[in-house]
């Protein structure tokens, strides 16, 4: 659209079709991670700012919070080799996903992964107040190794990642992190 544009002279609307597009291209990049090797690592599911670590506390174990602006990188990925345990959807609203409350209000996708020792994580991908689509690519029974890709949430949103209550986590609020290489967490 924006060569069109150009061509019948509308140079200022080629222009902005043209950050449109360089936008929505820097928006899907994907680009090759590797992921760290080590015995009860959990690598980071997604791109971008650790904004809670959960003590804890509350039932089901511990908690790392991960918010996606958007200019982070929106694939989601594996955090350990597992299997897909199940996965359940939930309905919901699109408060901004850097709130606390975006991880029990809003849309979200919960993918619970268990490891070859039992073990298992969740990962809950939740739309924000720009991201109104989740994506997820795999199954009940599929096989991720850590690190790959299997879903993705468009534009700004949020990442929690469920951990079992003995795990070690080994970021903190305020950090950043890369999906599929940045070590959160040992089991």
């Amino acid at each position: 659209m924006a060569a069109a544009a150009f061509v019948v002279g509308w140079a200022a609307a080629a222009v902005a079709l043209l950050v449109v597009a360089a936008a929505v291209a820097g928006f899907f990049r994907d680009p090759a991670r590797v992921a760290p090797g080590g015995e009860g690592l959990v690598v980071s599911p997604a791109d971008g700012k650790v904004v809670e670590v959960d003590d804890g506390a509350h039932p089901g174990g511990r908690r790392v919070s991960i918010f996606l602006s958007p200019l982070d990188v929106h694939i989601n990925r594996a955090p350990l080799d597992a299997r897909v345990a199940d996965i359940r959807y939930q309905a919901g609203r699109f408060l901004a996903a850097y709130k606390g409350k975006a991880s029990e209000e809003n849309e979200r996708n919960a993918v619970e992964l268990a490891d070859a020792s039992g073990r298992t994580v969740r990962v809950v991908q939740i739309a924000g107040f720009l991201a109104r689509r989740i994506v997820c690519d795999v199954g009940r029974g599929d096989s991720l190794k850590r690190g790959e890709r299997f879903g993705m949430i468009m534009f700004g949103s949020r990442v929690d990642l469920h951990l079992p209550a003995d795990a070690t986590v080994a970021v903190r609020p305020g950090e950043r992190v890369r999906g599929g290489e940045t070590i959160v967490a040992r089991l």
